[in-house]
């Protein structure tokens, strides 16, 4: 995914909120990296949060990565992938070397992936604790490699909920395993986020923000439905029009935390939108009273 990142300072505590765009949200467009690149530059972003598939795609081609990034002024927040846990520890492990080798290419040190393919209510114990062994592996090896396992909290995944959440990274037990922050995903399982928030701050590394008009329009985000280029896009909203309260969000987590995220937007017109979103966060920060 493309995160386009706005600085935002808040001066008198020093809090600093990176805010990047997907490359995963111009999935449907014909835009070359170099275009997004100018897009995310001349809207005062400061990077871009690489869906793994194009980072693959763009291997071979050897002048993109961090110093490309650099000379716009951009950095890479993070590689967000999906990777097999489910597979032959062989191919895991290929697939996360691989993805290792790219997200260093583009100067980040953190890989996003889901963990399971289905609910922590309907995950046995058995197949939770091969999951967990293979999270360990994951860690294990990305440590070695100075980067980190960001898993995002998300339905249908052993991350779907609070508790679950913070099972997993007690099972895990693992110093390089992070947390990718799904504001509308916590939400959607009837947490407060800002309850959750303060819970898994120690464990947070990277944030997503989208949002719906309504709580019975949250299908519109599963996966069949999302990546079809022919998807309904119905209740996809921008950042301050639905039914998350990012106003309250954004001045409780920026006045504890540096906070990295990404405007994760998978409707239309994806420029226009990103581009006031940007600027209706940068608005909400600055009526925070730090």
């Amino acid at each position: 995914m493309f995160s386009s990142m706005v600085n935002i300072t808040a001066q008198e505590r020093g809090h600093v909120m990176k805010l990047s765009i997907c490359t995963i949200s111009f999935r449907h467009h014909l835009y070359s990296m170099d275009q997004i690149a100018h897009f995310a530059k001349t809207q005062g972003f400061q990077g871009i949060e690489l869906w793994g598939i194009h980072a693959k795609n763009l291997a071979d081609e050897r002048h993109y990565g961090a110093d490309w990034l650099s000379s716009y002024g951009l950095e890479a927040s993070m590689l967000s992938d999906y990777l097999p846990l489910d597979a032959p520890v062989s191919e895991m492990m290929a697939e996360t070397e691989r993805l290792s080798s790219l997200a260093k290419r583009w100067g980040t040190n953190k890989i996003r992936t889901f963990v399971g393919k289905k609910g922590s209510s309907d995950t046995s114990k058995k197949e939770r604790d091969a999951l967990i062994v293979r999270l360990k592996m994951l860690c294990d090896y990305l440590e070695s490699e100075g980067q980190h396992l960001l898993v995002e909290t998300h339905p249908n995944t052993l991350t779907d909920n609070l508790s679950s959440t913070m099972q997993l990274l007690e099972e895990t037990n693992h110093a390089s395993l992070r947390v990718n922050f799904d504001v509308l995903h916590i939400w959607e399982s009837g947490t407060n986020p800002i309850v959750a928030m303060k819970q898994l701050r120690p464990y947070i590394s990277h944030y997503h923000f989208k949002n719906i008009a309504s709580r019975t329009q949250l299908g519109v985000f599963s996966p069949n439905n999302v990546y079809a280029a022919a998807g309904s896009r119905e209740g996809m909203v921008p950042l301050f029009e639905g039914a998350v309260d990012y106003s309250e969000f954004l001045a409780e987590v920026v006045s504890t935390m540096e906070v990295d995220a990404s405007l994760e937007w998978f409707g239309a017109n994806v420029k226009s939108v990103l581009a006031h979103d940007s600027q209706e966060v940068k608005k909400a920060l600055q009526l925070v009273q730090i």
